[in-house]
């Protein structure tokens, strides 16, 4: 059996916070995917776990001892539109543990049935989704970028309905928390300021314990955001659904739904089905994260004894997350290119030839050192010249070796990885797994974009 240390401290926070309730019990769960090395880091002795009982835990089937099952209140503007409520509609959080290190985190069950912030949806996910966010995840943070982890994944034994009957599962994640944008702007737009100063004072406390009050508070979570924004920039990653109630305070990457990394490199790629407009282009996030940001800024207005004061302050400071992020992304891309300082021009003309091209974004950086990076490329003696420029620099190709992946979590291999496991072979998910939590090992297979026949051009939510 397993013992999870739970210390749960949402769970003490005024009952508007959340809804308690267990999780919907399903037919017949049976364990996809138990993270071993995941739980030992959270200080979770796993060892003596077995595939049925991990099942039963991580499907919702059995409430683990010291949980304390709560579906989180929230609110959000989707697609620039305001939502007043959404909430956990097919979540809920267990509880909180202490790793070994010191840092909290929260467990949480996705797929878990109905809440009363479900409005009209199930409360289940099925299988795509769950496999998918496994192994965007994983793979995120295994190249080193901010994001919530899968502890576990677990078939349902039922079928949800979509589009058509699918096949049912529940992911089991991590974060530092589950505290969002949206959660401040739910009890700002109720004008609950009791309620908007125990959820600022718990964040600071929790999360950022130098930050002074809200305008500190303010000016960390966006460092966060533009570095996290940053690093998704360079790998190509789209998020898909930036929406504020889909952006977590601590600056980790949350709700992977209809995101993707890019193989042909263009600025403008968009991915998502219900992004009709291109709200989240791969170009349009940096913009985007700044709007969020203004919004959280909003929402910490009514703790300001002088307003009118604070929002000439709030504005002031939001007002340079332009120049953070431009920081932010330029150390990334010089790093990309073993640069300490790259000249900006230098790396803005080799996005271009990649744009021009449509040369592979992961690819075109992990070949950069060898002789066939050319190969990338349809402009051979353009990148020629851009190439001699970039070598006058001296880059350091031990450095690139580190920070460019050679294998992502291609769009197309995660499409086949679903399309295998809803026919009952989870063969592809795991190989897939090895190959992206191994980013920097040279991986033939997994590094090959798809042929024509083979590219996805479009990603769907799930819900």
């Amino acid at each position: 059996m397993i013992h999870i240390p739970f210390d749960n401290s949402y769970a003490a926070l005024p009952d508007r916070f959340y809804a308690r309730q267990p999780a919907v019990r399903v037919a017949a769960p049976a364990l996809i995917k138990f993270n071993h090395d995941l739980a030992r880091d959270l200080g979770i002795d796993s060892s003596g776990l077995t595939d049925a009982e991990a099942a039963a835990l991580f499907s919702g089937n059995a409430t683990p001892e010291g949980a304390d099952p709560l579906a989180q209140a929230y609110a959000g503007h989707q697609f620039g539109g305001w939502s007043p409520q959404l909430g956990d509609g097919r979540a809920l959080l267990l509880g909180e543990v202490i790793a070994p290190d010191g840092t909290r985190h929260d467990i949480q069950l996705k797929g878990s049935g109905r809440t009363p912030f479900s409005r009209s949806g199930d409360g289940r996910a099925w299988l795509g989704p769950v496999l998918r966010e496994y192994l965007m995840s994983e793979a995120m943070h295994a190249i080193g970028v901010p994001t919530t982890r899968a502890l576990a994944a677990v078939r349902t034994g039922e079928t949800v309905q979509r589009e058509t009957a699918l096949p049912g599962a529940v992911l089991t994640r991590t974060a530092a928390s589950h505290i969002r944008v949206g959660t401040f702007q739910f009890f700002a737009a109720r004008g609950d300021r009791d309620a908007l100063q125990t959820l600022t004072d718990y964040t600071i406390a929790r999360h950022f314990p130098k930050a002074g009050g809200p305008a500190d508070l303010l000016e960390q979570v966006m460092q966060r955001q533009a570095d996290l924004v940053a690093k998704w920039m360079g790998l190509g990653f789209i998020h898909g659904v930036m929406n504020t109630d889909n952006v977590s305070v601590t600056g980790e990457t949350i709700d992977y739904g209809p995101c993707a990394m890019m193989d042909s490199y263009h600025p403008d790629t968009v991915f998502s089905t219900i992004d009709q407009q291109g709200r989240y282009a791969y170009s349009n996030q940096p913009k985007l994260a700044h709007w969020n940001i203004a919004q959280f800024a909003t929402s910490l207005v009514p703790l300001m004894p002088d307003q009118a004061a604070a929002i000439d302050r709030f504005t002031a400071i939001i007002n340079r997350f332009p120049d953070l992020f431009a920081a932010a992304q330029h150390a990334i891309f010089s790093a990309k290119l073993g640069l300490e300082n790259a000249d900006p021009q230098l790396i803005d003309d080799l996005l271009a030839l990649m744009a021009q091209d449509g040369a592979d974004f992961t690819n075109s950086f992990a070949a950069l050192p060898r002789d066939d990076a050319r190969d990338q490329f349809i402009d051979r003696t353009g990148f020629d010249a851009w190439k001699s420029r970039w070598l006058d620099q001296n880059p350091d190709t031990a450095q690139m070796a580190r920070t460019n992946p050679q294998v992502i979590p291609r769009l197309h291999r995660i499409e086949a990885a679903i399309q295998a496991a809803v026919a009952g072979d989870d063969a592809p998910f795991h190989a897939m797994l090895a190959a992206v939590t191994q980013p920097f090992t040279a991986n033939e297979t997994f590094a090959r974009p798809p042929t024509t026949d083979e590219k996805v051009a479009r990603t769907f939510c799930g819900t």
